[in-house]
């Protein structure tokens, strides 16, 4: 199943585009052919030169983010991806600290099933 780009999640190279992905990903954010992205890509590039539209294209593939590879399921994983995308460094510690807290949350249900307390309380229940 592909991942269709939406205009309010943002714009995205595309992943499977020729070269850097930047016509697909403008076809696909405003929903044209890319046929027609790159014909009209072609015509601005014989009408103006080779430098303007290869700066261009060159800014445009260093501005847009890349698609990702998975669709988002909720906004949270939207904002993670944006973060990770702009900033890999803070994005690992934020997953550090996830996993902390989750594993100090997991010795703590072990603490308590694996105590004496439990095991009474079982007993006492059953």
């Amino acid at each position: 199943m592909r991942y269709s780009v939406n205009k309010k999640r943002g714009i995205y190279r595309s992943r499977d585009g020729l070269i850097l992905g930047v016509c697909r990903g403008i076809a696909e954010y405003f929903d044209f052919s890319v046929f027609w992205i790159r014909t009209g890509m072609i015509v601005i590039f014989l009408l103006s030169g080779f430098w303007p539209v290869i700066g261009i294209y060159l800014v445009a593939a260093l501005l847009m983010k890349p698609e990702p590879v998975r669709p988002f399921e909720n906004d949270t994983q939207q904002e993670f991806y944006d973060s990770y995308v702009h900033s890999p460094q803070s994005a690992a510690q934020r997953l550090k600290k996830k996993f902390r807290d989750l594993e100090r949350r997991i010795r703590r249900m072990e603490d308590t099933v694996t105590g004496r307390d439990y095991e009474w309380e079982q007993k006492f229940n059953s």
